[in-house]
Formats: C-alpha cells, sequence, structure tokens
C-alpha cells in the first residue's frame, strides 16, 4: 500500500465508546435539571463539545461556560471508562495496527485533547499516532473538512492518498468533503451512505480483502 495513509477517527473507531459518552451526558444533564431524549444522544455523535453544550443548553452560554460544561462533562466520562479501556478498544483494533504498522497513520477527531491523551497513553495505543489533531486545533469541526485536510498536511500526504476510518454521518461528510476514501466501522450507526465500505469492526475479512484488493489497483 505504498503512497497511502491511515487517518482514525476516535470515538466509535478506536473505542466503542459511545454508549458511555450517552450515560456521560444523561448523568451530567441531571446536574442542570435537563432529562437527555434519544433525539439529543443523536444529534450528539460525531460533533465537537461545544456544539452539544450549546445544543443542550442553549446558545446564549458565554464561551466560558460552553468549555466548562464541557470540561466537566468529559472529567466524568473520563471516571467512567478509567477502568474499561481495554473492553472498550473496537474488536480487531490492535491487531490491525501490527498488521499494518508501515503504513502512516494519524488520528483527526472533534474530541478534547484530554480525552485524547487518556485514551492513547492508557491503552498504549500512542506510538501508533505520530500525527494528532483534536479538536482544539481547527476552527471548524466535522463535518468540515479542515481536520482530515490537517491531519494529512501533517503527514504529508495528498488527500487522494488517504483513507479515513469513521463511524459517524458528520465525520463520513467531512472525509468525503476533503476528498479522501472512507471505511465505515459500524458501531453507532447500521448505515453509513457515503463510505467506500462499511464493516462491523476491525476483524472483519471484508475489509482485509478490501484493503488488498486497493493495494492490487495501486
Amino acid at each position: 500500500m505504498r503512497g497511502l495513509a491511515f487517518i482514525f477517527d476516535m470515538d466509535g473507531v478506536l473505542v466503542d465508546s459511545n454508549p458511555i459518552h450517552r450515560e456521560a451526558w444523561t448523568v451530567f444533564n441531571r446536574r442542570y435539571g435537563v432529562e437527555t431524549t434519544e433525539a439529543m444522544h443523536q444529534r450528539m455523535y460525531g460533533k465537537r463539545n461545544d456544539q452539544i453544550v450549546r445544543d443542550f443548553f442553549g446558545e446564549d452560554l458565554s464561551a466560558e461556560e460552553v468549555f466548562a460544561r464541557g470540561a466537566a462533562k468529559e472529567q466524568l466520562y473520563r471516571e467512567m471508562i478509567a477502568n474499561r479501556l481495554e473492553e472498550i478498544l473496537v474488536p480487531g483494533l490492535r491487531d490491525f495496527l501490527e498488521r499494518y504498522e508501515n503504513i502512516p497513520k494519524a488520528i483527526a477527531t472533534n474530541a478534547e485533547p484530554a480525552n485524547v491523551a487518556f485514551l492513547l497513553d492508557g491503552a498504549g495505543l500512542r506510538r501508533h499516532f505520530p500525527v494528532v489533531v483534536d479538536g482544539h486545533q481547527v476552527s471548524k469541526p466535522k463535518p468540515h473538512p479542515e481536520v482530515y485536510l490537517r491531519a494529512a498536511e501533517r503527514m504529508g500526504r495528498e488527500p487522494v492518498e488517504c483513507i479515513v476510518l469513521e463511524d459517524s454521518y458528520s465525520g463520513v461528510e467531512a472525509a468525503r468533503a476533503a476528498g479522501m476514501k472512507v471505511i465505515g466501522i459500524g458501531t453507532t450507526h447500521d448505515n453509513l451512505p457515503g463510505t467506500d465500505i462499511t464493516v462491523d469492526n476491525f476483524v472483519s475479512r471484508e475489509l482485509t480483502e478490501w484493503l488488498a484488493g486497493l493495494n492490487r489497483a495501486e
């Protein structure tokens, strides 16, 4: 797979964390007397915290309050996953990273920097990802393509050389807008329109065969 590179989203791709994010938002929102509906959970997927906080609590919050509420919720989330990191890694992830160890890899996520560091260090994954672009390093979050374009630039790759791994609608939209191929990981949605292929997880034989075919085409 000469000349190609992988760019991974984090939540729902490296870790099947969205069920815990749902739980954390439900608990956190109750502190403010807000009951979290299924529609609210669905809107949360793939979004950056400032977008979620304003959606849940209103547009009139100050930037400082938006940041504080987002940070407090993420602290709660990290407490919830502290002893569960290994069990929530997406099946087959470690083997996939080792199998394609010679292909450049990056993370491009809307997630908070503290969450990224918590996962990479806590699960021992940092060595696989020399390039990390988080939600605080871009001015426009997904579905804008900025985060993916910045990751490609930092890897020294053209967008056409990049294969994105995504689980959310907004993430797929961002990757497509960046001009990249997209592998869908079906942890969050059963159907991800716009992907080149969608699989349940990294154990998928279909994924291995698709990548082999891509290699032959190259």
